[in-house]
């Protein structure tokens, strides 16, 4: 298919702005798909910070990057995502190259826990605190779940408020097709002197 499919093009994005020793944040490790595409991404030098409320999304995410040979290059945190930034050292705000988010639920699991927008857009606008001018903001989006429909819509609304001065952003979907599927929301972050409001 020479169109991407919405997950293959956010991890275009997101290595695309990745250099060898660059810093990256994986804000929803989950099953570890993203945490391992950042990981190759950054090469030996670089660092990913890996988040997810779930115990077992922290320990799936675990297992595949020791099975990848790529643990050394990942710090794990399990916490809300909307608590980033606390966790990457203040040495790396507003120097990361790129954050990915995959929002929903935890694919596999048993656990009611779904990301909300309560959480979501305060943890957008720490992303964007973090990243570099030039970096990468990616965000897939699924409306298939309770509380998705809202999700996707407060995400939406949020990109389109974005001041282009802080950062550009696109809207990737497909819309001829009969589910509901992903959508992605991608950001490239402005000027060197561009600020988010908290």
């Amino acid at each position: 298919m020479a169109v991407d499919p919405v997950l293959e093009f956010a991890h275009t994005l997101a290595t695309e702005a990745l250099s060898p020793g660059d810093a990256a944040v994986d804000a929803t490790v989950g099953n570890g798909h993203d945490t391992v595409v950042l990981a190759r991404a950054v090469g030996e030098e670089g660092q990913v910070f890996g988040v997810d409320v779930q115990a077992d999304a922290i320990d799936t995410t675990r297992r595949r990057l020791a099975a990848a040979g790529l643990a050394s290059r990942v710090r794990l945190i399990r916490a809300g995502h909307e608590t980033m930034t606390a966790h990457v050292p203040d040495r790396r705000h507003g120097r990361v190259g790129a954050v990915m988010f995959n929002l929903g639920y935890l694919p596999g699991s048993d656990s009611p826990l779904t990301t909300t927008p309560q959480t979501t857009i305060p943890a957008l606008d720490a992303a964007m605190r973090l990243l570099r001018p030039d970096g990468v903001l990616t965000v897939v989006l699924y409306s298939g779940h309770e509380g998705g429909p809202e999700e996707v819509e407060a995400v939406e609304a949020w990109a389109e408020a974005l001041p282009r001065t802080l950062g550009e952003a696109l809207s990737y979907r497909f819309v001829n097709q009969r589910n509901d599927p992903p959508r992605l929301i991608a950001v490239e972050k402005q000027g060197a002197n561009a600020e988010v409001s908290s």
